[in-house]
């Protein structure tokens, strides 16, 4: 006959209840300290909590685009200004439509909410055009043709470099702007721009053919001006480029309103010195959908803040195509301009073909560079948005409906306190404990989950947390219970405390999944306010689980050893009389009638 395994326990024994309360105290204490030393002793609040700032947003069509105003984009909108809000940190920003054309954003009081204002609103339009003609800022009177004044030629832009490996650097360009250039030259210097940007470039063979024609061409009547030219969308061009001051900020976000990607544009843009330049701008090679990624980080070698970013693989090959042609231009036409809602944040001349990444430099700060980089990596809005009206919330309405929240919850909890002990008795003090060990891991896990996920407590979640006292305390009543079943049918207390747990345990595993399981729904299918609700109600079901698991069943059982519970003390809520226990099975044998008369 085999040997009984004596290394396996078997079902109903009590295990090591000792041990795994240990472990349940250490990883709350544990959590406790964390709490304590990271500094947040105190959930984080929402708007409707901690008061903060509301934004209202109203839509404008892309120019390009007069259909652009519909659900789909004011949905992607939404979707992207809360990944923006949220990406910095803030804790529970709400973003919803309000009728079809506006979005509100609520940002409870916090250290970000500064950043996250200037960021809702951001279009984040980001285009790479090609650099026709820059000069300076400032605008320019018409003098009168051949008056001798210098043409306009290009500036200094702001540093930037690309590529993606060392030696796949940009030039910046650091020729200098005349600022008395005339409108007349300004003028001729943008007609010719276009001219050079419509004709093939020049190549050896073509030069060679050219010059044989010229002396043809000199007996020709002289071509007319520059600054006279017949197209007018050429003409409207010039007007533009001269008559623009880049030092007013009204004009510059005026400037490129009704711009699509594929036009010829004029742009404002700061040099390296701070000094504002304007650009004829060619339409636009790359979007911000070509970015696959963008962060801001800290050059060692140079010691600035840059904007580094990652094209898709469609993204890499229009920029090699694009740096490919600029390389064998003459400046300013070698320069690229990054062009961010409708200004020029960078403009580096190229010398050779660049890889699958770029990045922008110039006189960013640490916030600046991270603020342009999180606004790149989300994506650009397919909307223009207005800033219609910005309202600052109080939280002393959500502070009364918090305490009236908190004194109904305190009411329950001492209705359910109150039954425990009328019913259960001694049991209702293993009840109170683990109620109270919940709501230490509830509390704790709550305020660390502020600075780490960005974790907001509200209203709804405050009802989640009330919620679950109920499905806490439910657990605890269906073990009780098993428990006096196993009494009732005669046994005595410790065996009955491991022979009613299977039977608990899985009760209360499918109790708390349905639980859980709608919890996660809730979370999926809803937005705002009422994700918190949800979010709580999940986190305290799984909590549920671990308390009971880890804290409820061990207590039982260490109790259970003692003469106060296992006597079956009138206050002890497992007295067998009280309970109507049937007396204890005993077995016995019986002896069988004999059938054969010679055996009787």
């Amino acid at each position: 006959m085999a040997a009984p395994n004596k290394g396996r326990r078997q079902a109903g024994s009590p295990g090591r209840p000792g041990r795994t309360l240990a472990l349940f105290l250490i990883a709350m204490v544990a959590l406790t300290g964390g709490m304590f030393w990271s500094g947040h002793v105190t959930p984080r609040l929402g708007i409707d909590l901690a008061g903060g700032t509301s934004i209202t947003l109203q839509a404008k069509n892309t120019p390009g685009k007069p259909n652009a105003i519909n659900k789909t984009n004011m949905d992607t909108a939404v979707s992207i200004i809360e990944r923006r809000v949220n990406g910095l940190g803030v804790s529970e920003a709400e973003v919803q439509t309000q009728g079809d054309e506006n979005i509100i954003v609520n940002i409870p009081r916090g250290t970000n909410e500064k950043q996250a204002r200037e960021q809702v609103g951001t279009t984040a339009q980001l285009y790479f055009r090609p650099v026709l003609t820059v000069a300076a800022g400032s605008p320019t009177t018409p003098q009168p043709s051949g008056s001798g004044s210098p043409s306009a030629a290009p500036s200094s832009s702001t540093s930037a470099s690309t590529g993606d490996k060392e030696g796949d650097k940009a030039d910046g360009g650091d020729s200098t702007a005349s600022p008395k250039a005339s409108a007349t030259s300004q003028g001729r210097a943008v007609t010719d721009a276009l001219k050079a940007d419509a004709s093939p470039s020049p190549d050896a063979s073509a030069s060679d053919k050219s010059s044989d024609k010229s002396s043809d061409k000199k007996n020709e009547s002289p071509a007319p001006s520059a600054s006279a030219s017949s197209d007018p969308a050429t003409a409207a061009l010039e007007k533009k480029f001269t008559e623009l001051d880049c030092t007013k900020k009204t004009a510059r976000t005026e400037v490129n309103q009704s711009s699509a990607p594929k036009d010829t544009i004029v742009a404002c843009g700061q040099n390296s010195g701070g000094e504002w330049e304007k650009y004829v701008l060619g339409p636009a090679e790359l979007e911000g959908t070509d970015v696959d990624d963008a962060k801001g980080v800290l050059d060692q070698q140079r010691g600035m803040w840059i904007v580094t970013m990652d094209f898709t693989g469609a993204g890499t090959k229009k920029f090699q195509s694009i740096t490919g042609k600029l390389s064998q231009q003459q400046a300013p036409m070698n320069q690229f301009a990054i062009v961010l809602d409708g200004n020029v944040v960078s403009a580096p001349s190229v010398s050779q073909t660049l890889g699958s990444s770029a990045e922008i430099s110039g006189s960013f700060t640490q916030q600046s560079a991270q603020d342009l980089g999180n606004i790149l990596s989300y994506g650009a809005l397919p909307l223009t948005f207005q800033e219609q009206s910005v309202t600052t919330v109080t939280a002393a309405l959500g502070g009364e409906q918090l305490e009236a929240g908190l004194i109904a919850g305190a009411i329950g909890l001492a209705l359910v306190v109150i039954y425990l002990v009328a019913y259960y008795r001694g049991l209702s003090a293993i009840a109170i404990l683990s109620l109270g060990a919940s709501g230490i891991m509830t509390y704790t896990i709550m305020s660390l989950l502020g600075p780490g996920i960005g974790f907001a407590l509200n209203l709804p979640a405050v009802c989640g947390a009330i919620v679950a006292i109920g499905i806490t305390a439910d657990s605890f009543i269906v073990y009780f219970e098993r428990i006096r079943d196993e009494i009732r049918e005669g046994r005595t207390l410790r065996p009955a405390v491991e022979r009613a747990w299977p039977r608990a345990r899985r009760t209360i595993l499918v109790s708390d999944f349905v639980s859980f399981l709608a919890a996660a729904v809730l979370f999926l299918v809803t937005v705002g306010k009422v994700q918190g609700f949800a979010f709580t109600l999940g986190l305290t079901t799984l909590l549920d689980v671990v308390v009971v698991f880890f804290f409820t069943k061990p207590v039982m059982t260490l109790l259970a050893r003692t003469k106060f519970f296992s006597s079956g003390h009138p206050w002890s809520g497992l007295d067998p009389t009280r309970l109507g226990a049937k007396p204890p099975l005993r077995r016995t044998r019986r002896v069988s009638a004999p059938t054969d008369p010679k055996e009787a």
